[in-house]
C-alpha cells in the first residue's frame, strides 16, 4: 500500500521569498499553453484563419488574469463561502491552494470576450482556438493538488487495490488519490482526444463544445472517487458539488455541438466556409 509523501510545499526559498510547488504548477500550466498554442498555430486550418504567436501572447496576459480572479472566486462562492466570509484575508492567499476551475472557466471565458473585443475576434473562434491548450494546464494544477496533500480520494472499498495510498493528514484508511486520476483523465487524456479531434478544421463552437462536453464527462466520472466538498440532492439522487457544477458544461457542450453541426460551413475563424488552403492545399484564386 502506498502511503502520500506530503513533501514541503515549498519547493525552494530564495531568501524571504518562499515559492511554493502550487505556483509552479501553475507557472508550467501557461508555459505549457504558449507552448501549444505555437504548435497549434502551425496547422494549416489555424494558419488559414490568421492566428499568430503574438495572439497567444496577448491571450495568455488576459488568461491568467480570469484563471486566478475567477479561480479563486469560484472556490470563494462555489465550495466555502461561509470560511472565507468569516475570514476575508484568506480570499487572496492564493499560495495556500484552493482554485476553482469551474470558476476559473468563466473567468476565461469573460477575459477572452474582453480580449476579443480589443482585437476583433469572435469570441467562440477564441474558445474553439485555446480549447486543447487547456487540459495539460488543468492536469498540472491537479499535480499541485497532490503535492499539496489536498484533494482526498474515498476511502477504496478494496484495500489491496494497488494504488490504493494513505493520506497521513487525513487519517490511517487506504484512499483513492483522486487529484491522480483526475490529472490524468480530464487533463492528459482529454487533451489527446481533443488535440486529435482539432487537428481537422472543424464549424465554429464544435471544439469549444466537444471540449465542454468531454470535461463535464471526465469531471463528473473522476468525481466518484474524491471526498466531495459537500452534497446536493436533486430528484431523491444525491450528486457532489463538483458533480453539480459540471452538469451545465455537459449540456452547454451538447448545445454547442448541436448549433456547430446545423450550420457545418460556418468554420472556425475562416468565415462562412471552411478555409480553402487548409482543405486543398491550394489558395483561393
Amino acid at each position: 500500500m502506498l502511503i502520500h509523501p506530503l513533501p514541503d510545499p515549498i519547493a525552494f526559498s530564495l531568501g524571504p521569498l518562499h515559492v511554493r510547488w502550487y505556483g509552479l504548477m501553475y507557472l508550467l500550466a501557461f508555459i505549457q499553453f504558449i507552448w501549444v498554442g505555437r504548435i497549434r498555430i502551425k496547422q494549416p486550418h489555424i494558419a488559414a484563419a490568421g492566428w499568430k504567436k503574438e495572439d497567444i501572447d496577448d491571450m495568455l496576459f488576459y488568461g491568467v488574469l480570469g484563471v486566478v480572479i475567477g479561480g479563486r472566486l469560484g472556490q470563494v462562492f462555489f465550495y466555502d463561502p461561509a470560511y472565507y466570509f468569516s475570514h476575508p484575508a484568506e480570499i487572496i492567499a492564493v499560495w495556500k491552494g484552493g482554485m476553482s476551475f469551474h470558476g476559473g472557466f468563466i473567468g476565461v471565458m469573460i477575459a477572452m470576450a474582453w480580449w476579443g473585443r480589443k482585437s476583433g475576434r469572435k469570441l467562440m473562434d477564441i474558445m474553439d482556438f485555446i480549447a486543447p491548450m487547456v487540459p495539460l494546464g488543468y492536469a498540472a494544477g491537479r499535480l499541485g493538488n497532490f503535492i499539496n496533500g489536498e484533494l482526498p480520494g474515498r476511502v477504496v472499498s478494496d484495500p489491496s487495490l494497488p494504488w490504493a495510498m494513505i493520506w497521513p493528514n487525513v487519517d490511517s484508511l487506504p484512499r483513492h488519490p483522486s487529484p491522480i486520476y483526475q490529472m490524468l483523465v480530464d487533463g492528459i487524456l482529454l487533451f489527446i482526444i481533443l488535440w486529435l479531434f482539432s487537428r481537422k478544421p472543424r464549424p465554429r463552437m464544435a471544439v469549444a463544445g466537444m471540449f465542454s462536453l468531454l470535461y463535464g464527462c471526465a469531471r463528473f466520472f473522476t468525481e466518484y472517487f474524491r471526498v466531495p466538498d459537500y452534497n446536493v440532492t436533486f430528484g431523491g439522487i444525491t450528486i457532489s458539488a463538483g458533480q453539480m457544477l459540471s452538469a451545465p458544461m455537459i449540456v452547454l457542450g451538447i448545445v454547442l455541438l448541436i448549433i456547430a453541426y446545423r450550420n457545418p460551413r460556418r468554420y472556425a475563424g475562416a468565415g462562412d466556409a471552411p478555409p480553402a488552403k487548409a482543405l486543398t492545399g491550394k489558395s483561393t484564386p
